[in-house]
């Protein structure tokens, strides 16, 4: 009798506890939601600074409450450990996140079979279902990437792949002499660092969680775009400098999202990322050039499109993302912000990269083929950065229980410890992004902003420089892929391409020779001028014949026909007049 008592006490108890799920272990972590946070010896910027801390870095504190402030944060300071050494942050930069982790690995709450269901592992579930609490109305959907954990990290880590800001060595790849040509404080990112960033589970929380927001446009949003839009750039110069010109560019950007069908607070969001608060790209903003080249005056971009590394180094910043502009025709905000926009929709949101985070690190995509390639940008923290905005601007107009969706990816044997190898990730590894590419010869040239077909390569604007042209298309095929020559086939890398020069790119498959067409140009010397007027006249008379690109160039107004149409439009590119 007494060992059925025994049974049933053991029975009894375990579906006792069972029934409070003591499987469930709360934590609280600290994040913090800005960079370089100073961590001090005490509660006031007069005390001694231990280190800097950096953005999204998560550290576990016991001691929620907030430490009367004696000198420069009104808000409180959060008292933290770390690596055992005890230290004070301003509470305005942290954000103390609720964790309740599942240490069993079985789904118990109605979330975690929820999540289950959903495809995410255990690991995800504690701070999903964190976030699920706060948020109901929140979707989260499973990328099931099938891709191996350490190889996505290695293969992301090729080095000069992606850069940091950071003063931790651990994050820092000094293996890799790939060097960035605009500010010296970009380095290398490590193992380690690519690691973190790409770990998905670093970044659950309300925060950062909107670097897995789809992008699309929301209907359901479109009243609030307007106002999104202008909440995250109203501190930018290129915002202050357009509102006396009477141009509201958060209507433009709302029009030009809805056009195009991109989420406004994602492109707001990008913008400010790509150009920055400061008026240091003054020339790329404000339609006015100060540089000797006229013909770039009334060109717009907000997006940096057009500004490789190499073309930035030779040509200056400027210079390339103005050129790009006038070969797309961004001739206003509204023309700018939409033709970027038409170009991530098309060349990033439609193939699989629907995220800011699938378009940094590009592990589901489409066309297999492009795992690994065709990333967005090289800093590493930008999806982050990005996500902090459209967090903030949705918080401020109290639209954070809207109904979003999240895609967020998984990855196999997660459990894998990423360590750096040779004090960094690569080596002697080059960048994937100047190898050459699996896209097609056709979408290459196209993402560039030029014109394709099978035999000629065209909107290329008169007086552009070759350099300008190959690293432009480089940008998007890679460096090594692109050869220019000239009309008697020998290999040129500056001065004007003219009409008739032969562009040679090569992807991972195959290579084509386009002939270049320079609209107006008929002479095949890169500009529009006299000579070019007397050759249409003649044709249009028959007294000589052009044909070829020649024939394209001078067929101006794009109907098939060389007539008085075509002479009147080159009379006014001459005289400079649209």
């Amino acid at each position: 009798m007494r060992r059925i008592w025994k049974y049933l006490f053991i029975i009894i108890s375990f579906f006792l506890l069972k029934g409070i799920n003591v499987f469930a272990q709360t934590t609280y972590q600290a994040k913090l939601n800005a960079n370089s946070v100073r961590f001090r010896t005490g509660t006031g910027i007069n005390y001694a600074i231990i280190k800097e801390l950096a953005l999204g870095a998560s550290y576990s504190i016991e001691d929620l409450n907030k430490y009367p402030d004696e000198n420069g944060c009104e808000a409180g300071w959060y008292k933290l450990s770390i690596n055992s050494q005890i230290g004070y942050v301003c509470s305005d930069y942290v954000d103390i996140i609720e964790i309740n982790e599942n240490t069993t690995g079985t789904a118990e709450t109605e979330c975690e079979i929820e999540m289950q269901n959903a495809g995410f592992p255990s690991s995800y579930w504690g701070k999903l279902c964190t976030l699920k609490k706060l948020h109901p109305t929140w979707n989260y959907k499973a990328i099931q990437t099938n891709l191996d954990w350490q190889s996505a990290v290695n293969a992301e880590s090729a080095c000069g792949l992606s850069y940091v800001q950071t003063s931790n060595e651990e994050y820092i790849d000094r293996s890799c002499k790939s060097a960035y040509s605009s500010a010296s404080s970009w380095k290398p990112a490590s193992q380690m660092a690519v690691a973190y960033y790409m770990d998905p589970r670093n970044f659950l929380t309300e925060r950062y969680i909107f670097q897995f927001e789809y992008l699309r446009y929301d209907t359901n949003l479109a009243s609030s775009y307007v106002n999104g839009a202008a909440s995250i750039l109203k501190n930018a110069q290129f915002y202050i400098y357009h509102s006396p010109n009477g141009i509201e560019l958060g209507q433009v950007i709302n029009q030009a999202g809805a056009e195009t069908d991109v989420n406004p607070v994602f492109l707001s969001s990008r913008m400010l990322q790509e150009l920055g608060n400061s008026n240091a790209e003054y020339d790329l903003y404000s339609g006015i050039y100060e540089g000797e080249e006229k013909t770039l005056y009334g060109y717009y971009n907000f997006f940096n499109y057009g500004v490789s590394d190499s073309c930035a180094t030779t040509y200056g910043v400027a210079h390339c993302g103005l050129t790009f502009a006038k070969n797309n025709g961004w001739d206003s905000p509204l023309n700018a912000i939409k033709g970027a926009a038409t170009s991530i929709a098309s060349t990033y949101i439609s193939v699989g990269q629907y995220t800011s985070y699938l378009q940094k690190f590009n592990v589901s995509p489409s066309n297999l083929n492009k795992l690994y390639l065709h990333q967005y940008m090289t800093n590493i923290a930008a999806p982050s950065s990005e996500s902090s905005s459209a967090y903030n601007t949705y918080k401020k107009l109290s639209l954070l229980d809207s109904s979003f969706v999240f895609h967020i990816p998984i990855y196999n044997n997660m459990s894998a410890n990423i360590i750096n190898i040779n004090n960094g990730a690569t080596g002697e590894v080059q960048n994937k992004d100047v190898e050459k590419t699996t896209l097609d010869i056709n979408t290459i040239v196209t993402s560039s902003g030029f014109s394709y077909t099978s035999k000629y390569i065209s909107k290329i604007a008169a007086d552009t420089d070759v350099a300008s042209i190959k690293s432009t298309i480089e940008s998007v095929g890679g460096s090594g892929s692109v050869k220019i020559t000239n009309a008697k086939d020998i290999e040129i890398t500056s001065g004007k391409i003219g009409t008739g020069y032969k562009v040679i790119i090569t992807n991972n498959f195959k290579s084509e020779i386009l002939e270049a067409v320079v609209k107006g140009d008929t002479s095949g010397d890169g500009q529009v001028n006299a000579l070019d007027l007397l050759q249409i006249r003649k044709n249009i008379l028959e007294i000589t014949q052009l044909s070829g690109a020649y024939n394209e160039a001078a067929d101006i107004s794009g109907d098939g026909k060389i007539n008085a149409l075509d002479l009147l439009q080159v009379r006014k590119m001459i005289l400079g007049v649209k």
